[in-house]
């Protein structure tokens, strides 16, 4: 995919998405009308169009936080506190402010809004419709509804187009196609806000290509994996061969295939199914709420995940930024060095064990440290930078991962689960139904396979507690940068109970080392506004505005 091919497909197919109300401007190329989408070349350079539809399209957004990738994750970044921010631009640094900091001294550090907090500032604040496109809230929904429009633009031409060759397989891979987008889209909808919609009409197939039937984040969830389902049916029925592989090759760009990135076979695209359908459970359910059954389904299904040699749906940028901008087009690329938007904060940095290598690979210390504009937050202070391993000088060791590259393709954006976070997650549910070991073992492998070079933990009878906080510690590290951190601290309670024993800084640049920080996040975001004015709540919806307050 180049851009004279996103500008071509941009010009051919514009519309605007669906579910959002087409006052919210959101430009998608998603218009099922046009005469390209009833050809097979026309429906998968579409359906390879998902790249921009879903994580770059829409119409606007901030330029300081970016696009999908960079923006609405940095969100989750913020609020996972793996990176922080003095940048006021689209309210991001409320976004991660924690309602207070208590250094070691006792000296209180509150948030800027004080006495209002996080969950103050969004109602009042950022989620209301005059606010517009400086709704920090609303660009996740309306990245995935516009991915959603394109999977039912698919699902709803398909059948009236003829195919060549082995017709039933190009099919088949281009409804598995829409089926995992659409699921991923729920997923994300019902992992982040507290209701959302079903719809399965293209725009153009309904009325404003909408509906105000809002049903619970439970209901998305199951809505989510009863789609992934469908496309694992379907990949059930599939074999490889020649017309598969060069389906798959004009869904997937070529810069996408790289690494762990490529054409994944029907068994590889059931795994990654089942790494998703078991993060879908983990991430929305509280670890003191979890039950036998729960942790049970979590181990049958990580078992039934990714495998090291599997191929992974990654992300990568070219020259042209057509996908991703190469310096701009991540939350590693906003982090990366010492004037960027994000910053690496102090509590990530006190995560790494001593002699981890992933630390000394990627991460250096400052001169002096980075308060900046104390004004905005506190939790932004830091003595570390995240280096840049694409510079001359700093390629540091091959065989360690690598947190950034600002180079055309050198850093590799996982778009949905992975090989390390399958074993991690079913790490946790051995660990915490009496198989200890195992988990720990599984821990290793995740440390081994990232070249982290830590002795084994497995085999030193660490007690159930170490063994959870070994755990936490490598979701921390081994996942970063992959927008699990806030789910993370969500299910754990972070939100509500804080971090003691934290590292942070004072406004002179004083270490404390068991600080405590109290979060007070909203644990699930209110429905957009900006949806909500314009698509209001059909009667018998479930509730769009999450009850809990401060």
């Amino acid at each position: 995919m180049n851009k004279l091919k996103i500008l071509a497909l941009t010009l051919a197919f514009s519309g605007f998405m669906a579910s959002c109300k087409e006052q919210l401007d959101v430009k998608n190329p998603n218009q099922p009308s046009s005469p390209a989408l009833k050809t097979e070349t026309g429906l998968v350079s579409f359906g390879e169009g998902f790249y921009i539809t879903g994580f770059k399209d829409v119409k606007y957004y901030d330029g300081v936080p970016g696009y999908f990738w960079s923006g609405a994750i940095g969100n989750h970044e913020l609020m996972g506190d793996v990176i922080g921010t003095d940048i006021a631009n689209v309210f991001i640094n409320q976004i991660g402010a924690p309602n207070q900091i208590t250094l070691d001294d006792g000296t209180v550090l509150l948030n800027p809004n004080s006495p209002n907090k996080q969950i103050d500032f969004i109602r009042i604040t950022a989620n209301v419709n005059s606010t517009g496109f400086q709704n920090s809230t609303y660009y996740e929904w309306a990245y995935m509804y516009n991915m959603n429009n394109a999977a039912n633009t698919i699902l709803s031409n398909i059948d009236a187009v003829t195919f060549t060759g082995a017709a039933d397989t190009k099919k088949g891979v281009l409804k598995a196609w829409a089926y995992w987008w659409k699921g991923y889209a729920y997923s994300r909808i019902g992992s982040m806000y507290y209701a959302g919609i079903i719809n399965d009409k293209a725009n153009g197939e309904a009325l404003n290509g909408t509906n105000g039937n809002y049903v619970s984040k439970e209901t998305m969830i199951a809505e989510a994996n009863k789609n992934l389902d469908a496309a694992a049916t379907i990949l059930a029925s599939l074999t490889v061969n020649t017309d598969y592989t060069a389906t798959m090759e004009g869904l997937i760009p070529s810069f996408n295939r790289v690494g762990r990135g490529g054409v994944l076979t029907p068994a590889m695209w059931q795994r990654n199914i089942n790494t998703m359908k078991a993060r879908n459970l983990l991430v929305n359910t509280r670890v003191s709420g979890m039950t036998a059954a729960q942790w049970a389904d979590i181990i049958t299904l990580t078992t039934n995940g990714i495998q090291a040699s599997d191929f992974v749906f990654t992300g990568r940028s070219n020259t042209t930024g057509d996908f991703l901008s190469p310096t701009a087009g991540t939350v590693s690329a906003k982090t990366t060095g010492a004037n960027n938007t994000y910053k690496i904060t102090e509590r990530l940095i006190q995560d790494f064990k001593t002699g981890d290598l992933r630390f000394t690979n990627n991460f250096r210390r400052r001169t002096a440290p980075y308060i900046g504009e104390a004004s905005r937050g506190n939790s932004f202070f830091t003595r570390y930078d995240l280096i840049n391993r694409g510079a001359a000088g700093s390629e540091g060791s091959t065989s360690v991962i690598t947190y950034s590259n600002l180079n055309a393709g050198g850093y590799e954006l996982y778009l949905a689960s992975s090989y390390e976070e399958n074993q991690l997650m079913k790490a946790e549910a051995l660990i915490n139904t009496g198989k200890i070991e195992d988990g720990l073992a599984l821990i290793d492998e995740v440390r081994k396979f990232q070249g982290a070079g830590l002795p084994a933990v497995a085999g030193t009878n660490l007690s159930l507690d170490v063994a959870k906080e070994e755990l936490r510690r490598e979701r921390r590290v081994g996942l970063l940068f992959r927008a699990l951190s806030f789910y993370d601290a969500r299910r754990w309670g972070l939100l509500e109970t804080g971090r003691k024993g934290a590292v942070a800084l004072s406004r002179t640049g004083a270490v404390s080392t068991n600080a405590t920080i109290n979060y007070g996040y909203l644990d699930y975001w209110d429905v957009p506004d900006n949806e909500i004015v314009y698509n209001p709540p059909a009667s018998g919806s479930a509730p769009t505005k999450n009850p809990k307050t401060n």
